[in-house]
């Protein structure tokens, strides 16, 4: 019997898996977390990709812009934003020059604990904004024809720093980057059109000729303040594995690598697939954790079972997710609905509706179970009852695969 722990929020559940049905646990290709982190920023800041050092970039009288993520991403800025405004100060630029601006994206806004919690000991030293997506300005049109428009005072900086992680992205291929401005930092309507190109068969986990992610590259060359770049690419832990700095494109390529290294992991398909979104925050809400199914689908066989644990305390996350699920009919008119008329939110629905139509989802969380039932998935109370009811359903030869870490880890089955 193996016993498989599995992150749910804050804490866990474990899954016993008897032997003769275990086809594998879907680990990452496990880097260790860097000895000192902040050794290794320090590192990546001093030997920029691409680039000269921040510090020989930024000049007194500019006012300079970093770019964080919110409270959705594991993300850890405060970290490394000390070292990081150390840096711009360096270059003749004082703490009052700085804003740090909240990349919401399409999320809700940041509470004060939050923002405490993001910024950490940076937290009051320089001036703190959320991003606001109805108050944007056109920075340019897009080789895919649609209007860029980004947060007015991201705009209006003199000196833009991007920071995130990067890791596996669904539909854009990867975080990091230019996200952090794209979707980031942009208006409800250009998220939505960028968003809308995941129709698109190349919009997928792990591709950088998806149409969203080369869109996202587009903005740097039409805004000429976004100068500089630190990403993070963390383990399974939640440990810094490496830190990238420099030009926003040649350093984001090399924390792909980092990522391509460690998350990409080929294995059989299986009759049940049991998968953990990751705990916080990466279940914070269903609109986070539907990213682990996204990863899972591609290992479970046709009309088999998928079960994923996802504490989602803040339910789905997002309003007009929530409205698509309550105005849900059949399954196959909620796969389709984001073909006919995308909708920012909404797509959550309809993609997690074409995930069910391929494979029966089991879900453990705190959303109620009628709203889990209007998503085409089944309520279960823990991944044990939900494993042990469908091996009595594929029969004493299942095959089981476990894959804890199903929002970071992108199996692919083996040919």
């Amino acid at each position: 019997m193996a016993d498989v722990d599995l992150k749910y929020g804050k804490g866990h559940f474990e899954v016993n898996v008897p032997d003769k049905n275990m086809a594998g646990i879907i680990l990452p290709k496990e880097m260790t977390g860097v000895k000192d982190e902040q050794a290794e920023i320090r590192r990546a800041l001093e030997n920029p990709i691409g680039s000269q050092r921040l510090r020989e970039k930024v000049k007194k009288g500019m006012k300079v812009v970093v770019i964080i993520s919110d409270a959705t991403r594991p993300c850890p800025s405060y970290k490394f934003l000390p070292l990081l405004l150390d840096e711009i100060n360096a270059g003749g630029v004082p703490d009052g020059d700085i804003t740090v601006v909240i990349a919401l994206g399409s999320h809700r806004r940041s509470t004060p604990e939050e923002q405490k919690a993001l910024m950490g000991p940076a937290f009051g030293r320089v001036r703190n904004i959320g991003h606001d997506k109805h108050d944007c300005k056109y920075v340019g049109t897009s080789s895919f024809g649609h209007r860029i428009e980004i947060f007015k005072e991201v705009v209006d900086a003199d000196f833009i720093v991007c920071t995130g992680n990067t890791e596996y992205h669904y539909f854009a291929g990867y975080s990091g980057g230019a996200k952090a401005v794209l979707p980031g930092c942009a208006s409800h309507s250009t998220i939505e059109i960028n968003h809308a190109m995941m129709v698109d068969p190349k919009a997928e986990t792990g591709r950088l000729d998806s149409p969203i992610r080369q869109e996202i590259d587009e903005v740097p060359g039409m805004m000429r303040n976004i100068g500089f770049l630190l990403d993070v690419v963390l383990n399974s832990k939640k440990e810094i594995v490496a830190a990238v700095a420099g030009d926003v494109m040649e350093a984001h390529r090399e924390g792909v690598k980092y990522v391509d290294r460690m998350y990409s992991v080929k294995v059989p398909k299986a009759d049940i697939v049991v998968t953990s979104a990751g705990g916080y925050p990466k279940d914070i809400n269903m609109y986070q954790a539907q990213k682990a199914m996204d990863n899972c689908k591609h290992v479970v066989k046709e009309g088999g079972t998928m079960i994923l644990a996802a504490q989602c305390q803040e339910c789905l996350g997002n309003d007009v997710f929530a409205c698509w699920v309550d105005e849900a009919t059949t399954i196959e008119a909620q796969a389709r609905r984001m073909d006919e008329h995308f909708e920012l939110g909404g797509h959550k629905a309809s993609v997690i509706a074409k995930t069910a139509m391929k494979c029966d989802i089991q879900l453990i969380s705190e959303i109620p179970g009628e709203t889990v039932r209007k998503m085409f998935l089944t309520p279960v109370k823990s991944p044990q009852e939900a494993l042990d009811a469908a091996l009595k359903k594929y029969g004493p030869d299942a095959k089981v695969l476990v894959s804890p870490y199903g929002g970071m880890v992108l199996p692919k089955p083996l040919e």
